[in-house]
Protein backbone atom coordinates (compact mmCIF):
# COMPACT_ATOMS: atom_id res chain seq x y z
CA UNK A 1 0.00 0.00 0.00
CA UNK A 2 1.03 3.72 -0.43
CA UNK A 3 1.55 5.66 2.33
CA UNK A 4 0.06 8.67 0.69
CA UNK A 5 -3.67 9.08 -0.46
CA UNK A 6 -5.18 7.54 -2.79
CA UNK A 7 -8.24 8.34 -4.86
CA UNK A 8 -10.41 5.12 -5.95
CA UNK A 9 -13.12 5.70 -8.06
CA UNK A 10 -15.77 2.87 -8.33
CA UNK A 11 -16.84 1.81 -12.37
CA UNK A 12 -20.46 1.03 -12.10
CA UNK A 13 -23.29 0.57 -14.50
CA UNK A 14 -24.84 3.48 -13.31
CA UNK A 15 -24.25 6.39 -16.05
CA UNK A 16 -23.54 8.87 -12.55
CA UNK A 17 -21.45 12.13 -12.79
CA UNK A 18 -18.91 12.50 -10.09
CA UNK A 19 -16.35 15.49 -9.76
CA UNK A 20 -13.17 15.15 -7.56
CA UNK A 21 -12.33 17.97 -5.92
CA UNK A 22 -8.29 19.51 -5.20
CA UNK A 23 -9.03 22.47 -2.96
CA UNK A 24 -11.45 24.20 -4.15
CA UNK A 25 -11.16 23.43 -8.12
CA UNK A 26 -12.67 20.23 -10.27
CA UNK A 27 -10.53 18.08 -11.91
CA UNK A 28 -13.21 17.80 -14.60
CA UNK A 29 -14.70 14.77 -16.12
CA UNK A 30 -14.31 12.13 -18.77
CA UNK A 31 -16.32 9.44 -19.71
CA UNK A 32 -14.26 5.63 -19.16
CA UNK A 33 -15.26 2.33 -20.16
CA UNK A 34 -14.56 -0.82 -19.01
CA UNK A 35 -14.44 -3.91 -21.66
CA UNK A 36 -13.74 -7.76 -21.30
CA UNK A 37 -11.99 -10.17 -23.61
CA UNK A 38 -10.79 -13.33 -23.80
CA UNK A 39 -9.39 -13.48 -27.84
CA UNK A 40 -5.86 -13.53 -28.89
CA UNK A 41 -6.49 -11.38 -31.57
CA UNK A 42 -9.84 -8.79 -32.46
CA UNK A 43 -12.71 -10.84 -33.61
CA UNK A 44 -16.29 -10.61 -32.97
CA UNK A 45 -17.62 -12.13 -29.76
CA UNK A 46 -19.92 -15.00 -29.63
CA UNK A 47 -19.88 -18.49 -30.10
CA UNK A 48 -17.41 -20.94 -28.14
CA UNK A 49 -13.28 -21.61 -27.36
CA UNK A 50 -11.43 -24.86 -28.08
CA UNK A 51 -8.63 -26.23 -26.18
CA UNK A 52 -6.24 -28.82 -27.05
CA UNK A 53 -3.76 -30.65 -25.83
CA UNK A 54 -2.19 -34.21 -27.76
CA UNK A 55 -4.91 -36.36 -25.76
CA UNK A 56 -7.83 -34.09 -25.09
CA UNK A 57 -10.38 -31.52 -26.48
CA UNK A 58 -11.40 -29.04 -24.31
CA UNK A 59 -14.55 -26.49 -25.45
CA UNK A 60 -15.74 -23.82 -22.99
CA UNK A 61 -19.37 -22.57 -24.36
CA UNK A 62 -19.78 -19.67 -21.74
CA UNK A 63 -18.59 -17.92 -18.72
CA UNK A 64 -20.34 -15.78 -16.08
CA UNK A 65 -18.96 -14.43 -13.15
CA UNK A 66 -19.58 -11.76 -10.46
CA UNK A 67 -17.70 -8.98 -10.22
CA UNK A 68 -17.70 -5.89 -7.65
CA UNK A 69 -15.68 -3.00 -6.17
CA UNK A 70 -14.76 -2.26 -9.94
CA UNK A 71 -12.03 0.36 -9.00
CA UNK A 72 -9.24 2.66 -10.54
CA UNK A 73 -6.52 3.52 -8.37
CA UNK A 74 -4.84 7.18 -9.13
CA UNK A 75 -1.23 7.32 -10.08
CA UNK A 76 -0.54 10.43 -8.71
CA UNK A 77 0.92 11.27 -4.80
CA UNK A 78 -1.26 13.28 -2.64
CA UNK A 79 -4.16 12.93 -4.79
CA UNK A 80 -7.37 13.48 -2.76
CA UNK A 81 -9.16 11.17 -1.28
CA UNK A 82 -12.83 10.24 -1.62
CA UNK A 83 -14.23 10.04 -4.99
CA UNK A 84 -16.73 6.69 -5.83
CA UNK A 85 -20.02 6.06 -7.44
CA UNK A 86 -22.60 3.80 -6.22
CA UNK A 87 -25.42 1.90 -7.40
CA UNK A 88 -27.94 4.68 -6.76
CA UNK A 89 -25.60 7.34 -7.87
CA UNK A 90 -23.36 9.73 -6.80
CA UNK A 91 -21.59 9.23 -2.88
CA UNK A 92 -20.48 12.79 -2.11
CA UNK A 93 -20.64 15.73 0.17
CA UNK A 94 -23.27 18.04 0.29
CA UNK A 95 -21.10 20.82 -1.31
CA UNK A 96 -20.80 18.39 -4.46
CA UNK A 97 -17.33 17.53 -3.61
CA UNK A 98 -15.78 13.87 -3.02
CA UNK A 99 -14.95 13.92 0.84
CA UNK A 100 -12.56 11.51 2.64
CA UNK A 101 -15.74 9.62 3.96
CA UNK A 102 -17.06 8.36 0.76
CA UNK A 103 -13.38 6.67 -0.78
CA UNK A 104 -14.26 3.08 0.88
CA UNK A 105 -18.17 2.76 -0.75
CA UNK A 106 -18.74 0.28 -3.31
CA UNK A 107 -20.58 -0.71 -6.54
CA UNK A 108 -22.82 -3.98 -5.81
CA UNK A 109 -21.89 -7.21 -7.52
CA UNK A 110 -22.57 -7.60 -11.36
CA UNK A 111 -22.73 -10.06 -13.65
CA UNK A 112 -20.63 -10.37 -16.14
CA UNK A 113 -20.82 -12.65 -19.37
CA UNK A 114 -17.46 -13.28 -20.82
CA UNK A 115 -17.58 -12.74 -25.14
CA UNK A 116 -16.06 -15.90 -25.93
CA UNK A 117 -13.80 -14.58 -28.90
CA UNK A 118 -13.91 -11.09 -28.90
CA UNK A 119 -14.44 -7.85 -26.85
CA UNK A 120 -17.57 -6.29 -25.75
CA UNK A 121 -18.06 -2.89 -23.13
CA UNK A 122 -19.14 -3.90 -20.03
CA UNK A 123 -19.61 -0.65 -17.80
CA UNK A 124 -19.65 2.96 -18.52
CA UNK A 125 -19.68 5.88 -16.04
CA UNK A 126 -18.15 9.35 -15.72
CA UNK A 127 -14.79 9.64 -14.00
CA UNK A 128 -12.46 12.62 -13.11
CA UNK A 129 -9.84 12.88 -15.39
CA UNK A 130 -6.50 12.10 -13.98
CA UNK A 131 -3.69 9.26 -14.23
CA UNK A 132 -4.07 5.82 -12.79
CA UNK A 133 -2.27 2.56 -12.16
CA UNK A 134 -3.97 0.08 -11.73
CA UNK A 135 -7.50 -1.68 -11.81
CA UNK A 136 -8.97 -3.40 -8.88
CA UNK A 137 -11.77 -5.24 -8.31
CA UNK A 138 -13.34 -8.42 -6.57
CA UNK A 139 -14.64 -11.88 -7.89
CA UNK A 140 -17.57 -11.97 -5.38
CA UNK A 141 -18.87 -15.21 -4.00
CA UNK A 142 -22.89 -13.84 -3.26
CA UNK A 143 -24.02 -14.90 -0.27
CA UNK A 144 -27.50 -15.41 0.82
CA UNK A 145 -26.45 -13.75 4.32
CA UNK A 146 -24.87 -10.93 2.40
CA UNK A 147 -25.28 -7.61 2.35
CA UNK A 148 -28.64 -5.78 0.91
CA UNK A 149 -26.43 -5.51 -2.63
CA UNK A 150 -26.44 -9.28 -2.10
CA UNK A 151 -29.62 -9.81 -1.47
CA UNK A 152 -30.76 -8.44 -4.92
CA UNK A 153 -28.56 -10.02 -6.68
CA UNK A 154 -29.66 -13.05 -6.12
CA UNK A 155 -33.60 -11.76 -6.38
CA UNK A 156 -32.47 -11.48 -9.63
CA UNK A 157 -29.84 -14.47 -10.10
CA UNK A 158 -31.09 -16.90 -7.82
CA UNK A 159 -28.91 -19.85 -9.29
CA UNK A 160 -25.46 -18.18 -8.61
CA UNK A 161 -26.43 -17.98 -4.28
CA UNK A 162 -22.79 -19.20 -3.16
CA UNK A 163 -20.91 -18.98 -6.42
CA UNK A 164 -18.89 -16.46 -8.06
CA UNK A 165 -17.47 -18.41 -11.24
CA UNK A 166 -19.85 -20.40 -13.53
CA UNK A 167 -18.15 -22.25 -17.09
CA UNK A 168 -19.97 -24.47 -19.50
CA UNK A 169 -18.94 -26.78 -22.30
CA UNK A 170 -18.03 -29.86 -22.87
CA UNK A 171 -14.33 -32.16 -22.08
CA UNK A 172 -13.85 -34.91 -24.54
CA UNK A 173 -17.59 -34.76 -25.92
CA UNK A 174 -18.63 -34.82 -22.24
CA UNK A 175 -21.14 -31.87 -21.51
CA UNK A 176 -19.56 -30.60 -18.12
CA UNK A 177 -20.74 -27.10 -16.03
CA UNK A 178 -18.08 -26.25 -13.40
CA UNK A 179 -18.93 -23.41 -10.40
CA UNK A 180 -16.39 -22.00 -8.07
CA UNK A 181 -16.92 -19.86 -4.99
CA UNK A 182 -13.85 -18.04 -5.28
CA UNK A 183 -13.63 -14.77 -3.19
CA UNK A 184 -10.46 -12.70 -4.40
CA UNK A 185 -9.22 -9.43 -4.91
CA UNK A 186 -7.63 -8.55 -7.98
CA UNK A 187 -5.10 -5.44 -8.61
CA UNK A 188 -4.08 -5.38 -12.04
CA UNK A 189 -1.26 -3.14 -12.92
CA UNK A 190 -0.50 -1.22 -15.90
CA UNK A 191 2.51 -1.34 -17.71
CA UNK A 192 2.23 2.51 -18.75
CA UNK A 193 -0.56 4.46 -16.24
CA UNK A 194 -3.73 5.23 -18.17
CA UNK A 195 -4.42 8.56 -18.54
CA UNK A 196 -8.25 10.10 -18.69
CA UNK A 197 -8.30 13.34 -20.20
CA UNK A 198 -11.06 15.86 -19.59
CA UNK A 199 -13.89 15.92 -21.77
CA UNK A 200 -11.61 12.71 -23.91
CA UNK A 201 -13.37 9.04 -23.52
CA UNK A 202 -10.98 6.12 -22.42
CA UNK A 203 -11.55 2.94 -21.80
CA UNK A 204 -9.67 0.09 -20.08
CA UNK A 205 -9.93 -3.84 -21.29
CA UNK A 206 -9.72 -7.05 -18.60
CA UNK A 207 -8.93 -9.76 -21.29
CA UNK A 208 -8.76 -13.01 -19.42
CA UNK A 209 -6.51 -15.97 -21.02
CA UNK A 210 -9.13 -19.04 -21.15
CA UNK A 211 -6.39 -21.59 -22.44
CA UNK A 212 -4.74 -21.61 -19.12
CA UNK A 213 -7.61 -22.01 -16.90
CA UNK A 214 -8.30 -25.80 -17.40
CA UNK A 215 -4.07 -26.97 -17.75
CA UNK A 216 -1.68 -28.05 -15.24
CA UNK A 217 1.89 -27.45 -14.63
CA UNK A 218 2.84 -29.79 -18.02
CA UNK A 219 0.31 -28.10 -20.23
CA UNK A 220 -1.94 -30.98 -20.40
CA UNK A 221 -5.27 -30.24 -19.97
CA UNK A 222 -7.71 -31.48 -16.87
CA UNK A 223 -11.09 -32.54 -16.66
CA UNK A 224 -13.36 -29.68 -15.29
CA UNK A 225 -14.83 -32.12 -12.87
CA UNK A 226 -11.86 -32.74 -11.18
CA UNK A 227 -11.53 -29.24 -10.49
CA UNK A 228 -15.10 -29.39 -8.48
CA UNK A 229 -15.23 -27.99 -4.57
CA UNK A 230 -12.75 -30.75 -2.71
CA UNK A 231 -11.31 -32.19 -6.09
CA UNK A 232 -8.37 -32.83 -6.74
CA UNK A 233 -7.74 -30.04 -9.03
CA UNK A 234 -9.66 -27.95 -7.20
CA UNK A 235 -6.91 -25.13 -5.83
CA UNK A 236 -5.21 -25.71 -9.45
CA UNK A 237 -8.15 -23.93 -11.30
CA UNK A 238 -8.55 -21.91 -8.72
CA UNK A 239 -4.82 -20.37 -9.09
CA UNK A 240 -5.22 -20.32 -12.28
CA UNK A 241 -8.23 -18.41 -12.63
CA UNK A 242 -6.49 -15.45 -10.65
CA UNK A 243 -3.31 -15.72 -12.38
CA UNK A 244 -5.57 -15.22 -15.82
CA UNK A 245 -6.59 -11.55 -15.88
CA UNK A 246 -4.66 -8.72 -17.27
CA UNK A 247 -5.54 -5.38 -17.80
CA UNK A 248 -4.85 -2.40 -20.36
CA UNK A 249 -6.10 0.81 -21.87
CA UNK A 250 -7.85 0.21 -24.88
CA UNK A 251 -9.08 3.86 -26.25
CA UNK A 252 -9.82 2.44 -29.70
CA UNK A 253 -12.04 -0.90 -28.22
CA UNK A 254 -9.95 -3.46 -30.39
CA UNK A 255 -8.92 -5.26 -27.76
CA UNK A 256 -4.95 -4.69 -27.99
CA UNK A 257 -3.05 -2.94 -25.32
CA UNK A 258 -3.18 0.68 -26.75
CA UNK A 259 0.89 0.90 -25.56
CA UNK A 260 1.93 -1.68 -27.61
CA UNK A 261 0.20 -0.30 -31.22
CA UNK A 262 2.29 2.81 -31.53
CA UNK A 263 -0.16 5.27 -31.30
CA UNK A 264 -1.16 7.38 -28.56
CA UNK A 265 -4.86 4.94 -27.71
CA UNK A 266 -6.71 8.36 -29.09
CA UNK A 267 -9.98 7.63 -30.77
Amino acid sequence: MRNHLTTVCVITSTLALAACTEGTGSRGIARVSLALSSAAAPAPAGGSETFTDSTNKLVISSVEGVLRKVELKRAEAGAAAGCAMGTSGITASDDGGCGEDNDEIAAGPALVDLPLGGIERTFTANLPAGSFDALEFQIHKVSADGDAADQAFLKAHPDFAGISMRVKGTFNGANFTYTSDLDAQQELKFEQPMVVEVGKPASVTIKLDLDGWFRNRRGTLVDPATAAKGSENENLVRDNIIRSFHAFQDNDEDGMDDGHEGHDGGH
